[in-house]
């Protein structure tokens, strides 16, 4: 099958169903000031010595990957789905393939505000806060913090929340968002339990992870007008540039200039220049209907009148 009828049958095709765009509700603003506050008590928790720093050193000391060795060689493949780049391309290219189905970049724009945002405030704490890593600790029973490194919180995990929560946040049906959310779940979950089983994170690296990226999540309403605009500057610079229809042309009824066949038949008869029906008077040239052929007889008997004289 030649590409341009595979494109012109999947531009037939009816489009997916949109579900409403998502708001800052009661319930979702509630959800965002309590990840918040569990940031912020993690900060302070790592910054302070506590538990949880004994903690780390304790999970770091009985060095999960020596003590199932076997699940190695499967964790250092699947801690790919937390790394940035091949989850962007991923995730990308199916939001590619939404917004041309739907006729709008909202799904590409939203991935790329969540990742604009990702990569600010994740960044930002990284290497605000200077956190060494299990493998470059200095002191036994230390947070670690301020020094050279960068991974306070893990960029691993807070990345698995918000490229596989994406699909979720889009999700077009109340059964798929479903589905992808303990898609997300897990992804999420399993991208930072294996970084503590690497070795390369702290148990409080992983934690921070898991909020920073929730919170990214639980924003995005905020951005939505943001995405709005922007999709349809972008729209509308797309159908000057290469002269294409409007956003929502393609379900405009469409008007055909040429007369009917009908109107066409009703044209030597005359009926349609005393009924109007046809083309516009204006538009064609009607013969009189007992007006006589050249050399010949007239085309129909002249019209009986209707009605009382």
């Amino acid at each position: 099958m030649r590409t341009d009828r595979l494109l012109a049958r999947l531009e037939q095709e009816p489009q997916p169903p949109s579900m409403p765009v998502p708001v800052m509700s009661r319930t979702r603003g509630a959800l965002l000031w309590a990840t918040l506050g569990f940031y912020v008590a993690i900060v302070a928790a790592v910054l302070s010595t506590s538990w949880l720093v004994r903690l780390d050193w304790q999970v770091m000391l009985f060095r999960p990957y020596k003590q199932w060795p076997e699940m190695h060689a499967f964790l250092d493949y699947f801690v790919v789905l937390g790394q940035r780049g091949p989850t962007a391309a991923l995730v990308a290219a199916w939001l590619g393939w939404r917004s041309w189905r739907t006729r709008t970049l909202r799904p590409l724009l939203v991935m790329a505000l969540s990742l604009l945002l990702l990569n600010v405030t994740v960044g930002a704490a990284k290497l605000g806060m200077g956190r060494e890593g299990p493998h470059y600790a200095t002191a036994m029973g230390s947070n670690e913090m301020f020094l050279t490194g960068d991974i306070f919180p893990s960029g691993h995990t807070a990345n698995a929340v918000v490229t596989w929560g994406i699909l979720a946040y889009l999700a077009t049906t109340p059964r798929a968002r479903r589905l992808l959310s303990v898609i997300a779940a897990f992804c999420a979950l399993g991208v930072g339990a294996t970084t503590v089983y690497l070795g390369t994170h702290w148990v409080s690296d992983v934690l921070l992870g898991w909020a920073a990226g929730l919170l990214i999540l639980l924003a995005l309403p905020w951005g939505e007008p943001l995405i709005n605009r922007v999709d349809a500057m972008l729209l509308a610079v797309r159908d000057r540039v290469f002269g294409t229809p409007g956003r929502y042309a393609h379900t405009a009824p469409q008007l055909d200039a040429t007369p009917q066949p009908v109107a066409a038949s009703l044209v030597g008869s005359g009926v349609a220049a005393r009924s109007g029906a046809g083309a516009h008077p204006a538009k064609l040239r009607l013969r009189a209907p007992n007006r006589p052929r050249p050399g010949g007889r007239p085309d129909h008997p002249p019209a009986r009148p209707v009605g009382s004289r």
